[in-house]
């Protein structure tokens, strides 16, 4: 049997690489290796293709990587290291999947709303290449639905139109604008109006908060909106405009993985339009002061 090339040589990266180089490594050889690229060595391609998506399925999860550091490939054979992380049965014993773009969600039962995953590299790649799957097989038919925001934050269930027919599908918290889920029998994609006030970047969340001058300069509270309601922040003595504060826990539920991402609240000072004239004399008397 021949052995099975290093992951960090496939992706390009060196043992210490941060998360976000070994996935911008991946998408670099994922694009570069797609099939569609490689007409004329298709086999060659669609073999490095695999390696490429199944090198960043390890490294990609912080427990598969420590694995796979301490024991090699061993760790995801199975029965490779006995008693080890690559028993048969075992967290690590089957590799599958293809690479950071697939999530599957199970509704535990049968019938065509199983399971589906997101984002599958092909699907992906095909606004690229205009092609499908370069593995062959049937090309389904696709759909789109529009959400709101709201709705994309905490999963809703929609009633679609496929073929004529009604049916209902369950759209899983968490989900973001462009992601494609694929069903048994069909594709769906997923857009999302944008909110009044939230902007939203995969997993985090964030929000522009106007503060008095005052407020910035003596410091305080001030109540910060978001997803769950407004939330009271502290703001330091002699806050700047422009700084962002990190609530944590308060962005998006997580597709893949547990928790929630972190939303960044943007303070920017207000400046009044009009004063009265208490004010103004305050402010000039602030001025001689040299604030």
């Amino acid at each position: 049997m021949a052995a099975k090339s290093d992951y960090y040589d496939i992706l390009g990266v060196t043992k210490g690489a941060s998360q976000d180089e070994i996935k911008k490594a991946y998408r670099k050889q994922a694009l570069e290796w797609h099939p569609d690229k490689h007409k004329d060595n298709k086999e060659a391609a669609e073999k490095r293709f695999k390696e490429v998506n199944a090198a960043y399925q390890i490294l990609s999860d912080s427990e598969k990587k420590r694995a796979y550091d301490q024991f090699g490939h061993a760790a995801f054979s199975p029965g490779g290291m006995p008693g080890g992380p690559g028993r048969a049965g075992g967290p690590f014993g089957q590799t599958g999947g293809q690479g950071p773009f697939t999530y599957t969600y199970n509704t535990g039962g049968a019938g065509p709303f199983a399971g589906f995953d997101f984002g599958d590299p092909f699907e992906i790649f095909s606004q690229f290449f205009g092609g499908g799957s370069p593995f062959g097989g049937p090309r389904k038919p696709r759909y789109s639905v529009m959400i709101d925001f709201m709705e994309a934050i905490r999963g809703v269930e929609k009633e679609v139109e496929i073929d004529g027919k009604k049916r209902k599908i369950k759209i899983p918290a968490g989900i973001d604008e462009g992601l494609r889920i694929n069903f048994n029998d069909f594709i769906l994609s997923v857009n999302v109006r944008p909110h009044k006030i939230f902007e939203r970047d995969g997993e985090n969340i964030f929000v522009k908060l106007a503060i008095p001058y005052s407020l910035a300069t003596l410091g305080g509270t001030v109540e910060a909106p978001t997803i769950d309601g407004d939330v009271k922040i502290r703001i330091k003595a002699g806050t700047q405009s422009g700084i962002m504060i990190r609530l944590r826990g308060k962005g998006a539920p997580r597709i893949r993985g547990r928790g929630r991402g972190d939303e960044y609240v943007r303070v920017f000072v207000a400046v009044p339009g009009k004063l009265t004239r208490q004010q103004k004399k305050a402010m000039e008397k602030m001025k001689k002061m040299g604030l």
